[in-house]
């Protein structure tokens, strides 16, 4: 078996199409060596990166944060269980928060689309006479108070005391 792989094995390995693992590389995010023809060739630990990057990209972590985190990573050989492991605990408090608010969308959603009423007596996304326009942009009531903004004086379905 040879020690490397090229682009076309690399893109069957991973499941990665070529054009992105071409891109992937002009990132920085994976390296390829060059052979007298000019063709690429990747070294069998770029499987290990590749995959780290897919995972990384479907929870939400943008290829910045990902080159960085593979920047971290020993160029000199491959990387530890421990490497790996210190990368994901530095994800792991802000993959907590994603998935309580997936969960908390989810589940208010729920009724929202299950009655397709979006009734506005108990709809959590239901904002009456555009109050928390002043707060900015975005989902005020469904969006933890630290990425929304500060909180609203008065929460929707809540009554003055």
């Amino acid at each position: 078996m040879h020690e490397s792989l090229t682009i076309g094995q690399l893109s069957d390995r991973s499941g990665v199409a070529p054009s992105a693992l071409r891109y992937y590389e002009r990132l920085g995010l994976i390296r390829a060596e060059r052979t007298g023809g000019n063709q690429r060739r990747y070294a069998r630990i770029e499987l290990r990166r590749v995959a780290f990057i897919r995972i990384s990209q479907q929870v939400g972590i943008s290829l910045e944060e990902i080159r960085a985190a593979l920047d971290s990573l020993p160029a000199s050989r491959t990387p530890t269980a421990a490497d790996w492991a210190r990368l994901s605990s530095a994800w792991r408090q802000r993959l907590d928060e994603r998935i309580r608010l997936m969960t908390k969308l989810r589940d208010d959603l729920d009724g929202c689309i299950g009655c397709g009423c979006l009734s506005l007596d108990r709809c959590t996304l239901y904002n009456p006479g555009d109050t928390l326009a002043g707060e900015g942009p975005g989902a005020r009531l469904v969006l933890p108070r630290s990425a929304a903004g500060p909180a609203p004086e008065q929460e929707v379905g809540v009554s003055p005391s």
